[in-house]
């Protein structure tokens, strides 16, 4: 074992697996606008998915695109390439929602502006010199991204789980959309962590970038959630009024969202200097659902038909 692996932590060998880009498609055409029934909070919640994600993973991809030459170990680049492609893959499913929200009323056009001048403009390339600067640059961004899948790896095991959205009759498309995501951010949740450790894997720099993604995340959910609601065209009065964190916890305590303390106990584990993606969530679980979903199981029939 080298000094490098020794000091770093190791991954469950047997939550590693191939991966491999799924071209999904969705109908929106018999999706409401409130596709989990008698609750606009939770739907809204959940919808700024389709607000962050579009430009947030093709960042992602761009990223890694940089990073991808300085990768030296042969399984390592091939779960980054199969990394990239899912990611793209994701971007293109949540962007294919905004034409039916906006069909349903709901323009998302004023929020995702203000999401793309983040990702293109804030995080996106500077004008730096060769040499360390640039690579400081990179390897920051690489480390926040480890940071964003921590959580998205959290969020993909918890709606692979969430049987109230079934219970409560949650729209079918969507669901299978959820999930199919979930169930690819758990398939290749270790990636990300295991590139950050390749390039670099300082401590402290693991604790900055988590703080900065984890506060961006909390803000832009929040405020993603807000727009949402406010201008929804159905919500009038009262229903229309700012969402609080009162209203997640007590979604989370319902079963439709994400319960506070297990988002809570989320943070020392990836702040553990012990921490490894592949301890969280289930591969086999990942697989199992990826097996059985609608949107996957086409999109497999498609690319062997062609083959």
């Amino acid at each position: 074992m080298s000094h490098k692996q020794a000091r770093f932590p190791q991954p469950v060998a047997s939550e590693h697996i191939p991966l491999k880009a799924r071209a999904v498609s969705f109908s929106w055409d018999d999706t409401p606008l409130h596709w989990l029934p008698g609750d606009p909070f939770t739907t809204h919640t959940i919808n700024v998915l389709h607000l962050l994600l579009p430009a947030g993973e093709r960042w992602f991809v761009h990223v890694y695109k940089q990073a991808l030459p300085l990768v030296r170990d042969e399984r390592l680049r091939a779960d980054v390439i199969g990394f990239i492609g899912q990611e793209a893959m994701h971007s293109q499913a949540h962007d294919a929602v905004l034409p039916h929200l906006r069909e349903q009323g709901l323009d998302p056009a004023p929020y995702t502006a203000q999401v793309d001048w983040l990702f293109e403009r804030l995080l996106g390339d500077r004008t730096l010199p060769p040499g360390r600067a640039r690579r400081w640059w990179l390897l920051e961004r690489v480390a926040l991204i480890a940071a964003i899948e921590h959580c998205t790896a959290f969020l993909g095991d918890w709606v692979l789980n969430a049987e109230e959205l079934d219970r409560r009759g949650a729209d079918p498309t969507m669901l299978d959309l959820l999930r199919w995501h979930g169930a690819e951010e758990v398939e290749h949740r270790s990636v990300a962590f295991d590139l950050f450790l390749h390039l670099d894997g300082g401590y402290p720099r693991r604790v900055r970038t988590w703080a900065t993604a984890f506060t961006a995340l909390v803000f832009l959910w929040q405020r993603g959630t807000r727009f949402f609601l406010e201008h929804d065209p159905t919500l009038t009065g009262a229903a229309a009024r700012k969402a609080t964190f009162g209203d997640f916890r007590r979604s989370g305590r319902a079963g439709t969202l994400p319960t506070t303390g297990a988002m809570l106990r989320s943070i020392p584990r990836y702040l553990s200097r012990s921490y490894h993606p592949s301890r969280e969530g289930s591969t086999a679980q990942a697989v199992a659902y990826l097996a059985s979903s609608p949107a996957a199981t086409a999109a497999e029939a498609r690319a062997n038909g062609a083959a």
